[in-house]
């Protein structure tokens, strides 16, 4: 019963990640399509095919533990992509405006890494894939910072 249990908490803590990487990678596109800014534009889709990939390690795992993956994003993460929309056109500078939810969002995601990390514990294969993707975003938020600075 107790494994039962431990394999329904952990997959359902590889949803939520899995999850928030849908919404990460549709934001980034979101976003891409939204500045003229070539060398910006590039870096987004980076990072857009960074959490495509975060999404398709996740996957695997779930279903490693026998449950099927959920397919799309949260109503939350439409939500953040329908203000980025207003956002970015009632805002004069639109690059830095998109640089301020970009940040938002890797806040966000960083938040929900670590408060999944200390669900797997007992899994040292996702803990390891979990963290790293943690560090990776981490990096990325601290990219996206100085970006903003250099635009702004």
């Amino acid at each position: 019963m107790k494994t039962t249990q431990s394999n329904q908490e952990v997959v359902s803590s590889l949803q939520d990640l899995l999850q928030k990487n849908y919404d990460a990678e549709a934001g980034y596109k979101q976003v891409m399509t939204k500045t003229d800014n070539e060398p910006l534009k590039n870096w987004l889709q980076q990072k857009a095919l960074q959490r495509n990939t975060f999404a398709t390690e996740l996957d695997y795992q779930i279903r490693k533990h026998n449950a099927e993956p959920k397919a799309s994003g949260t109503i939350k993460g439409d939500l953040h992509r329908g203000w980025i929309n207003i956002k970015s056109t009632l805002s004069a500078d639109t690059d830095e405006a998109l640089m301020e939810e970009c940040i938002r969002g890797e806040k966000a995601s960083i938040k929900e890494y670590e408060d999944q990390l200390k669900n797997f514990n007992t899994d040292t294969e996702i803990q390891t894939i979990v963290q790293s993707q943690l560090t990776t975003v981490k990096s990325a938020l601290n990219t996206v910072k100085r970006l903003e600075d250099i635009i702004g």
